[in-house]
């Protein structure tokens, strides 16, 4: 009786076993046929619940509204420099010498620009030398057919500032890197972060109110000094043309 059942027992396996196996073989020649059709659907059905909602659907437009933004913003940026760099090609005049930069060397220690104007243009050694944005730096030497600049971030640099909020003056020295370093020899100097620095009015190298650059970060005073990083407006990097300010006492 026993060898009777698990005969049965086993018939009915094998036989439920067929029917699956064609079942599973039945079904991949279906899908097979409908090319995946039925499988889509299915998992249109289970991944409804997990689609992008409202929420996401706003942080995308928000998105491409902010892409939008800024290739707008890039553009007007970059009409703004070519037409600067048209301004400053064309506008020589008995004051400035316009000038193209020929070479830089803006992420050494000495940092400097080589122009294509020199002696036989009338630059002079000292010349200050300005750029879109503002004041770059001051011409160091000269050769009969170049100039060469030496930058405000440089180490050499050392310049009389203003800053215009505090109606106070500072020196601005070249630290080496792309900040250099605001020094007001006071300590309760009300020095902030965005303050406005320009040339000094009471410079007999520069003209007045030339725009040099914008307080960064204020660094904690010392006992007799504050100082402050500046983030320059004039970027040597990425200019192309430039004028050089003849030479002469700006406070006569």
């Amino acid at each position: 009786m026993l060898d009777i059942r698990r005969i049965s027992t086993s018939r009915w396996w094998h036989k439920k076993k067929s029917w699956t196996f064609l079942g599973i073989f039945l079904f991949l020649v279906f899908v097979r046929f409908s090319k995946g059709s039925i499988y889509k659907d299915f998992y249109y059905f289970i991944s409804k619940p997990f689609w992008p909602g409202q929420f996401q659907k706003e942080v995308i437009l928000k998105s491409i509204k902010q892409e939008s933004l800024i290739n707008s913003t890039l553009l007007k940026k970059d009409n703004i420099r070519l037409r600067e760099i048209l301004s400053l090609q064309e506008s020589s005049n008995n004051d400035y010498i316009s000038a193209a930069v020929i070479s830089r060397k803006t992420g050494s220690w000495w940092r400097q620009i080589i122009l294509n104007k020199g002696l036989k243009d009338g630059v002079e050694i000292g010349s200050a030398v300005i750029g879109p944005g503002g004041l770059l730096g001051r011409v160091k030497n000269t050769s009969l057919f170049t100039s060469s600049v030496t930058l405000l971030t440089s180490p050499e640099s050392k310049l009389g500032v203003w800053v215009d909020r505090i109606q106070i003056n500072g020196l601005l020295v070249g630290v080496g890197d792309n900040y250099p370093s605001l020094i007001l020899y006071s300590k309760d100097a009300d020095i902030k972060v965005g303050d406005f620095l320009s040339s000094s009015p009471a410079s007999t190298l520069l003209p007045p109110n030339i725009p040099i650059g914008i307080v960064q970060s204020v660094d904690e005073p010392s006992k007799a000094k504050k100082t402050a990083k500046i983030s320059l407006l004039a970027k040597p990097h990425v200019i192309d043309w430039v004028q050089i300010l003849k030479v002469k006492n700006f406070n006569e």
